[in-house]
């Protein structure tokens, strides 16, 4: 089935974003900053990938006897593997990493080493998510199949009434989906919606160099330490499933806090297939920051706690967030337009699960 994208106004509330960018770019202009990453990024990146190199190395060359410190070195690995995700890859593929696209690309492949694909993730998150957010068919992230209901537009199932309890367990599987088969899933639903263009070659080579690039991260990941592990070969897979469990909970935390909370709108397009508002202001309606003052959580999650901010701007780094956050929030409320915030994580967390327990028993 051809896939055809919603349309946004570009009369209702059109003053809003153009007002905006102008702000964002004097601050920038007259700071002599660049809006890409700086020295804070680099260390970062050098911080998060030997948080992930050193432990898997000490893992996978059986250099560690003590069974609670090779499986701590694993729940290390899973910290390091969101870390990684959230704020190293995700500015690379979004451009805004380097202002060198070679460097973006290089760096956005980090992906593939802890198991995903970054040709299905530009399409799911870049193309379809940052433009469709909340919109029901179109927003891949908040459709989960007939086990989670995220938004009120989908139908209610029976099950969905516990789902408050087994979503965290499911929030877990993430990674674990993803390095399996939900990259093979999503390469196939792009291609029945036409993403992925006309070329039937083009979906053939991406499913091959999937298939190539999952054997060579589970050879890597866990054949190696299968390998030389001094451990029955159960502890180190329990290990390994540890560490995707920790990643893939923390990151479908992070990211479900930002569009599935009470407060955020969930638009139904029109019989036209048109969304009756401006696009940036869509962004502000279906999304929601939280702990905008808390520095370890800004530096953790790759600015991730500013979801305004990337929305409206994914093509800026995420260490400049908190300082333009201060433009948004003043020209959102110049314009009597919402902007959502959650004071802390906790505070964000225990809204999820409110939203969660109400799309699970109302309709």
């Amino acid at each position: 089935m051809q896939y055809t994208p919603v349309r946004f106004s570009r009369t209702i509330n059109k003053d809003f974003i153009s007002v905006l960018r102008s702000r964002v770019k004097n601050h920038f202009k007259e700071n002599g900053i660049s809006t890409y990453g700086n020295s804070t990024m680099v260390l970062k990146t050098v911080v998060l990938m030997l948080m992930y190199l050193v432990p898997f190395s000490l893992v996978a060359f059986g250099l560690v006897t003590n069974p609670w410190l090779y499986f701590g070195l694993w729940i290390i690995m899973g910290f390091a593997v969101a870390g990684i995700g959230m704020s190293i890859m995700h500015d690379a593929v979004h451009g805004s990493y380097s202002k060198n696209n070679t460097v973006n690309t290089i760096v956005g492949y980090v992906l593939n080493m802890v198991g995903g694909i970054v040709a299905t993730w530009r399409i799911q998150h870049n193309r379809l998510h940052h433009t469709f957010t909340n919109i029901d068919g179109h927003d891949t992230d908040i459709d989960a199949g007939v086990l989670m209901r995220f938004s009120p537009n989908q139908k209610r199932y029976w099950m969905h009434r516990f789902q408050v309890f087994y979503a965290w367990f499911l929030y877990g599987l993430m990674t674990m989906s993803w390095i399996t088969m939900k990259d093979f899933n999503q390469l196939k639903e792009f291609k029945e919606r036409g993403l992925l263009g006309k070329d039937e070659k083009k979906y053939n080579s991406l499913i091959t160099k999937a298939v190539l690039q999952k054997i060579l991260y589970y050879s890597v990941t866990l054949g190696i330490p299968l390998m030389f592990s001094p451990f029955s070969w159960w502890f180190t897979v329990l290990g390994f499933l540890a560490m995707q469990f920790l990643a893939g909970l923390i990151l479908a935390c992070v990211f479900q806090l930002a569009h599935v909370m009470p407060e955020c709108e969930f638009p139904v397009p029109t019989e036209e297939n048109k969304i009756e508002n401006n696009w940036a202001v869509h962004q502000l309606q279906t999304t929601c920051n939280f702990s905008p003052n808390s520095k370890i959580m800004s530096w953790y999650v790759g600015g991730l706690n500013y979801q305004i901010e990337h929305h409206l701007f994914p093509n800026i780094c995420h260490v400049h967030y908190p300082r333009i956050a201060k433009i948004v929030k003043e020209t959102a409320k110049e314009f009597n337009l919402p902007y959502h915030v959650q004071p802390t994580f906790v505070h964000a967390l225990v809204d999820h699960g409110k939203m969660l327990f109400a799309m699970g028993t109302k309709d």
